[in-house]
């Protein structure tokens, strides 16, 4: 990247007070320019995909479309996107699911500004990350589902365990669609995943494989 160009950034979350704040912070740094906001996945998705930036920095708890779902999306279309999460949740499923969609670095929302900061600018220019608020247990996790080391035996993202359970739970696609807030082709997408996963042909299979498993 060109050192007089300014990195891009947009910035996905559905606090418009955290927007607002982030983005006045960051762009106090000459070299950073925020480029785009959204409060939920789908207007992210939509407006990142007309506009790619250099960085996006991407929640994961938004209304619509989720960070995860979104992450999802954007990584099948814009491969070599950089995509950065930044929230409040800093429990181990959340990392492993964001890096097993495609996020390129996970941050907690206490970081510093001017780590955060420091963060953006080493990814954008490809340089090697080393903060200590960037959560390595994402990169340890990666090394692990590469082996097929995954707790449970299984490579199950934390999403698709919560549509099985609704599979469990006798629900159809249009339901899992409406108690999680994604579309009926994001749920089908899932399941699918979830049969590929579990290397199972239907839905009564995929419920009995994963009882035994004890993964629901």
């Amino acid at each position: 990247m060109s050192e007089t160009r300014p990195i891009t950034v947009f910035i996905a979350d559905d606090h418009p007070i955290l927007r607002i704040g982030l983005s006045m912070y960051l762009e106090k740094n000459e070299r950073i320019r925020i480029v785009g906001e959204a409060e939920n996945g789908f207007d992210a998705v939509r407006s990142i995909s007309e506009n790619p930036p250099d960085v996006v920095l991407m929640d994961i708890d938004m209304p619509g479309l989720s960070g995860i779902e979104a992450i999802r999306v954007l990584r099948k279309t814009l491969p070599h996107l950089t995509i950065i999460v930044l929230s409040t949740y800093t429990k181990k499923e959340y990392i492993q699911e964001a890096m097993s969609e495609g996020a390129n670095g996970y941050v907690a929302k206490n970081t510093k500004i001017d780590e955060l900061i420091k963060i953006i600018s080493d990814f954008a220019e490809g340089r090697t990350c080393n903060s200590p608020y960037l959560l390595n247990l994402a990169v340890k996790w990666r090394q692990q589902g590469a082996a097929g080391e995954l707790d449970g035996g299984h490579s199950l993202t934390k999403t698709e365990i919560r549509v099985l359970h609704n599979i469990a739970q006798g629900k159809t696609n249009n339901e899992i669609a409406r108690t999680n807030f994604v579309s009926i082709e994001t749920v089908k997408t899932h399941v699918q995943r979830i049969f590929k996963k579990l290397g199972v042909g239907n839905r009564m299979e995929a419920v009995a494989l994963a009882r035994d498993r004890h993964i629901i």
